[in-house]
């Protein structure tokens, strides 16, 4: 399976979004960088905490605050909300290759979006210091991409350079 095959492949944007909703994140994108936005944001949140262009909205509001601490939150919130429209088990460490595969049957978009999610969890783990967390999704990722088209080992080859380098130097 290629996770970069976008044919036929429907994505979390394409997801119908309730017309009061989406005002609220035109509504957030329109004052971003004030202290309105992130109101909006958590609206349309509670109003609709399971849509993924909600989600993602909410995420990158975070994730570009700096605010890694609650962008990881919501990137935890989306895997179980993917996970569960996908039928994976309950938490990532326990997702294997049969699950994806399974997955891929349901929805090809959503297991690229969940292993895209999976990345970012890594990543912002790792940026807050949680080393053992952030590198076993990172693991976890590439064990699942083979191929490495979510990107995943390149991440994994930083960590293992840098964790050289200190070695070197302490």
């Amino acid at each position: 399976m290629d996770l970069l095959d976008f044919d036929q492949t429907e994505l979390y944007f394409d997801e119908p979004l309730a017309q009061d909703v989406a005002r609220l994140l035109v509504q957030a994108a329109d004052t971003y960088g004030s202290e309105e936005s992130e109101g909006y944001l958590l609206r349309a949140n509670l109003m609709a905490p399971q849509h993924l262009m909600v989600l993602v909205a909410l995420y990158r509001y975070y994730f570009y605050q700096h605010r890694l601490e609650d962008a990881l939150l919501v990137a935890e919130s989306a895997l179980a909300v993917v996970g569960r429209r996908l039928e994976f088990p309950d938490t990532w460490v326990t997702l294997r290759e049969e699950n994806v595969g399974a997955g891929v049957m349901r929805s090809m978009g959503l297991v690229r979006f969940y292993l895209m999610v999976l990345k970012a969890a890594g990543y912002i783990n790792l940026r807050l210091g949680n080393l053992e967390t952030g590198r076993a999704m990172l693991e976890k990722l590439v064990q699942l991409d083979s191929h490495d088209r979510i990107g995943g080992k390149a991440l994994l080859e930083v960590m293992t350079d840098v964790e050289h380098e200190e070695r070197k130097m302490g």
